[in-house]
């Protein structure tokens, strides 16, 4: 039976002994300021909760989901949070993290009117023009479907490399690196997507280059 309203607060309680018996000092812990190495960036889909699926606590990932996991460049929000995460927690890592049967994406594929979502799923769709060619040369919808899950992730990890803090926190840092991930549901496997973040700053350096410094690649990313 669905958890009601009235039951979460019991529910509550019951973590909070949880958390206290298998350490005492748990919260008194939780309660000091955070240091995680990661950012993920995922999709609100309420099937697919952050720090859970990567086996993590609270306080190790630093979080922001949306629909279908975008990087929009217009985005305040997720823009804000990935400027805090790169220059106030000094993340490591930055996911960025889909999942196949992705509502967002699917709806994406529909040539619907959708209302207030429209100028949202525009960003899955110019990902699908972009890849027509190769989308459409798949004839199983579902297959289909979750290659476009699969472009649609790596299309927001470059918008996060092309951003300023990303490139100028790297630059002088090192570090954070992007990583493309994608969980699926039947199994609750993660899938890294291996996308090669080195090749991907170096090929964008000559338009996307914001660290203020000349780019040491050519146009061939030599």
């Amino acid at each position: 039976m669905p958890t009601t309203y009235e039951q979460i607060f019991e529910k509550n309680k019951k973590w909070v002994a949880e958390m206290t018996s298998r350490d005492a000092d748990f919260f008194e812990n939780l309660a000091k300021d955070q240091t995680p190495d990661y950012l993920y960036i995922g999709c609100s889909d309420s099937r697919v909760p952050a720090n859970e699926i990567m086996g993590l606590e609270p306080g190790d990932v630093f979080v922001h989901r949306n629909i279908a996991n975008l990087v929009n460049n217009t985005d305040l929000n997720v823009l804000s949070v990935i400027n805090f995460a790169v220059k106030h927690l000094n993340v490591k890592h930055i996911i960025v993290c889909g999942h196949y049967n992705c509502g967002g994406v699917k709806a994406a594929m529909m040539p619907k009117d959708m209302g207030i979502l429209n100028p949202w799923l525009r960003n899955i769709r110019d990902v699908y023009r972009t890849h027509a060619k190769e989308l459409d040369a798949i004839s199983g919808e579902d297959q289909r479907y979750n290659r476009l899950v699969e472009l649609n992730v790596i299309e927001q990890a470059t918008n996060v490399i092309k951003t300023a803090s990303v490139q100028k926190s790297y630059q002088n840092k090192g570090f954070p690196i992007v990583h493309g991930w994608v969980f699926d549901l039947h199994s609750g496997i993660l899938i890294d997507l291996n996308i090669n973040f080195k090749a991907i700053l170096e090929s964008i350096q000559k338009i996307y280059n914001l660290t203020g410094v000349a780019s040491e690649y050519n146009e061939d990313g030599e």
